[in-house]
Order: C-alpha cells, then sequence, then structure tokens
C-alpha cells in the first residue's frame, strides 16, 4: 500500500495528524478485526507494524502468519510457541490460549501505538519484566495524544479474563463504542 506500514507511517507522520485521524486509523483497523472475529479467524499478532496505510490514509490489517481459524473462538498453541509478548494478555503469557478477547487486547496496544505516535509498548523493558507488570495488573500509561475518553477505551481492552465472565471488549463493542 502506497503510505506503508502503519508503525513507520505514525513515526514519520505524527505531527501531522490530528486526533481524529488518529481515532479513524483505530476504527479501520477495529473493522478489519470485527470482520476476522465475525469469520471466526484469530489474528494472533494484531499491531501497528502489521497493519498498512493506503493513499487516504485508511488503516489495513495484514500480516496473517500467525492468524488460525477457529471453531470455539478459541486456539492453544504449543509450548515454546513465540509470540508478541507486549501485544499479549495474562491468558497467553501463561497458558498459550489465544481468542478474539486476546486480539482484543492487542488492538488495546494497537490503539496505544497510534496515540503515542509509533512508540514501542513498555518502552525500557524486557519482555520478563512485562510478563511480571501485565500479571501484577500493570498496563500501558495514557499517552499524551490519546483523550481520557480513547484511553478509558483502551484500558477495557485490558481487562482480565476471568474463567467465562470477562469485561474486556469484543471488536464489535470497540466499533460502537468509539465516538
Amino acid at each position: 500500500m502506497e503510505n506503508g506500514c502503519l508503525l513507520h507511517f505514525l513515526q514519520q507522520h505524527s505531527r501531522t495528524l490530528g486526533r481524529v485521524q488518529l481515532l479513524f486509523m483505530c476504527q479501520d483497523v477495529c473493522e478489519g478485526m470485527e470482520y476476522l472475529e465475525q469469520s471466526s479467524f484469530i489474528h494472533r499478532d494484531l499491531a501497528a507494524r502489521n497493519c498498512l496505510v493506503n493513499e487516504r490514509n485508511v488503516v489495513k490489517v495484514c500480516d496473517f502468519g500467525m492468524t488460525r481459524y477457529v471453531l470455539d473462538n478459541q486456539y492453544t498453541s504449543s509450548m515454546g510457541s513465540r509470540f508478541p509478548v507486549k501485544w499479549s494478555p495474562p491468558e497467553v503469557l501463561h497458558f498459550n490460549k489465544f481468542s478474539n478477547k486476546s486480539d482484543v487486547w492487542s488492538f488495546g496496544v494497537l490503539m496505544w501505538e497510534v496515540f503515542s505516535e509509533g512508540k514501542t509498548p513498555f518502552e525500557n523493558r524486557s519482555n520478563l519484566e512485562v510478563v511480571e507488570e501485565v500479571t501484577q495488573g500493570g498496563r500501558l500509561y495514557r499517552p499524551h495524544r490519546a483523550s481520557a475518553h480513547i484511553y478509558n477505551i483502551m484500558y477495557r481492552c485490558w481487562h482480565e479474563v476471568r474463567h467465562t465472565h470477562t469485561d474486556r471488549h469484543t471488536s464489535q463493542s470497540i466499533h460502537y463504542t468509539t465516538p
């Protein structure tokens, strides 16, 4: 796509993109993830580096190398499998259990990347430190470009899944939550 990867686009054009444009970019990704969820796919590697931006600044989800088709909305990877730690929720970090809810967690981190102008989540922390922090309830800080409302949406993406009850968004609920 004409403008390349979302991560590099954010880093190169951060000063020229307004909050509304950033929000539309997140909405584009949310719509793509909603489609994947409705089609019974789990992406498992959603991040700004894995999205492309076209000439009209429309963002498309790409890089489906880790994507899995699931019948019961859950995929458990084998022990020792590699996955993006800084974009992963506790259930992935500890049990290798991926679902649409783990994609929602990653979407919250992607929103954080967008509103932090392409910064690396949990910068200056090792993967092990991130596992410990997330397990203890630590979350990413509010980026300076995110309003309190936008940060609240991100934060809801990072709620823990406990057994069958969850407060974590779905892709569809995020889509209808964004202003």
